[in-house]
């Protein structure tokens, strides 16, 4: 479907230049001419391929708000979800142009055609905010006034006094209606008019990223991390990005969690192995031995001069909170054990999910596990967020406090795409990719290599370290390996699947 007129150009396609632009369906004789004309001058309109402007369409809630940002001079704001208006949406929810319950902006009603009486509300608030009317002249005079909603007088009443709305021949508002293009024009260009006029739009303008320089290599070379604003250093100060595996479940495929596994991902080039040790589905928890399987791997990265991720892989239980008690023994005898080893990195928690938030669930959680880790290593710790690990936003809202930590995002090329990289992007924290697939979320599907390649180059601009998933020969798209490869005398081409091949050529 084409995008309208409205989400053009919030959605940063090519705007007009101030000259005159026809339309084949908005002549001379039509009332909305000059509103639509003058709007389109300055560069606030534009057209569909088809050269027109459908101005009898409605407009929706999202086009509505956009159009009235953009005239009015709102900022875009960080989105919260991968909708094309989201940015402005969230600008003019925190200018008060609207409430919360009118338009929630967690984006389920932004396709939705607007009524009348929430637009002239989101315009008078944008334009003309300290305007107030006569109610016994409005109430009086507008035939269907009984029709609107009493939060909507203030804003309605004066309006309608400013000469921003004006009744139809019956003398009705038809508040509760939804609102065509053309009227929305009109509204807009009335209430801009009163304010001062309408001024030529100028597009901001957007700075191209320079890719971060980063170094490779291995423990040896880059020596202890540590954190600088998003980017995590070397003991020079130099960005480094790791790159590397995860293991599966260690309790299901400890095979590929050994010394000659581990020597022959190092062999391939990369300078990360993450442990993913399962707490639930037969894990730690009800499995303690795991606990050797994993500590014989972190050695194994150790002596490979590798970085090694120890992960308290929780997953069906989904709140980190639950098992709160046996993760901060644990932490607490890994961060004995390990203490200021440079190799050894900290994710305390894999993918938080299920019924929790951030504020409730898992930043107490991690500030009753940090300190248990900062009372023997001052290391990278690694922490997850909800939904999965990608609800940075929410965690950008209130981060944790200390040095040294950063925020995991883990994503499936299969089914998270441009939208959860801008969520990078906009969350301005840390990040950390400590799982990545190239198939869809379940392990399956694809493999996906030209949405992983668009990952890849993303996380080399940004210089984002990152763990593929996963080392082992399980049948799902997403394993390194194909069923029955031997990894005891290294890792032959041969035993790589499509997605083993893709990864591990971004090793060298």
């Amino acid at each position: 479907m084409k995008k309208s007129v409205f989400c053009i150009v919030v959605a940063a396609v090519l705007l007009m230049c101030a000259c005159t632009y026809g339309f084949s369906d908005v002549q001379q004789e039509h009332w909305f001419y000059d509103n639509v004309t003058d709007m389109t001058n300055q560069g606030y309109l534009n057209g569909y391929e088809d050269g027109t402007f459908r101005p009898s369409d409605l407009i929706t809630k999202a086009e509505l708000v956009s159009v009235t940002g953009r005239v009015s001079g709102l900022q875009v704001e960080n989105g919260q979800n991968n909708h094309w208006a989201d940015g402005m949406v969230q600008a003019a929810l925190k200018s008060g142009l609207f409430d919360w319950d009118e338009i929630p902006p967690t984006g389920e009603t932004y396709n939705e055609p607007i009524n009348r009486q929430l637009a002239i509300k989101i315009v008078m608030q944008a334009f003309l905010p300290g305007k107030r009317g006569d109610y016994n002249r409005v109430s009086s005079a507008v035939q269907d006034f009984a029709e609107l909603d009493g939060r909507y007088y203030d804003s309605v009443i004066a309006a309608y006094c400013e000469g921003v709305v004006q009744g139809d021949n019956n003398g009705n508002l038809n508040p509760k209606e939804p609102l065509s293009r053309a009227e929305a024009c009109a509204i807009i260009m009335r209430a801009a008019n009163i304010k001062g006029g309408l001024q030529p739009y100028v597009p901001p303008v957007v700075e191209t990223p320079q890719p971060v320089q980063t170094r490779k290599g291995g423990v040896s070379e880059n020596g202890k991390l540590h954190v600088e604003g998003k980017q995590l250093m070397n003991e020079r100060g130099e960005a480094v990005q790791l790159r590397g595996m995860s293991t599966h479940g260690l309790h299901w495929f400890s095979n590929f969690a050994t010394e000659n596994a581990v020597k022959a991902t190092a062999d391939y080039g990369a300078n990360l192995f993450r442990c993913a040790m399962y707490t639930g589905e037969g894990g730690y928890l009800s499995n303690s031995a795991v606990k050797d399987t994993l500590i014989n791997a972190v050695d194994s990265a150790i002596r490979q001069d590798m970085y090694v991720i120890i992960d308290w892989h929780i997953l069906s239980d989904g709140d980190p909170l639950t098992s709160a008690d046996a993760a901060a023994a644990f932490f607490t005898e890994m961060s004995q054990r390990y203490g200021d080893n440079p190799a050894v990195l900290y994710e305390i928690c894999n993918e938080p999910n299920g019924n929790i938030t951030w504020n409730g669930n898992v930043k107490p959680y991690a500030e009753r596990i940090i300190p248990v880790i900062r009372a023997n290593s001052d290391g990278i710790i690694l922490v997850g967020s909800p939904t999965w690990s990608q609800d940075l936003h929410e965690a950008a809202k209130n981060p944790l406090g200390g040095a040294n930590i950063m925020y995991t995002c883990h994503f499936y090329a299969g089914t998270h795409t441009d939208w959860l990289r801008q969520r990078i992007v906009d969350c301005g924290l840390p990040v950390f990719v400590s799982e990545w697939g190239t198939s869809a979320a379940d392990g399956n599907g694809g493999v996906y290599l030209e949405e992983a390649q668009r990952w890849i180059d993303f996380m080399n601009e940004q210089g984002i370290s990152w763990a593929n998933w996963s080392l082992c020969d399980k049948n799902e798209s997403s394993a390194a390996l194909l069923g029955g490869a031997n990894v005891s005398d290294g890792i032959s081409e041969s035993e790589l699947s499509e997605s083993g091949k893709f990864v591990f050529r971004q090793f060298r």
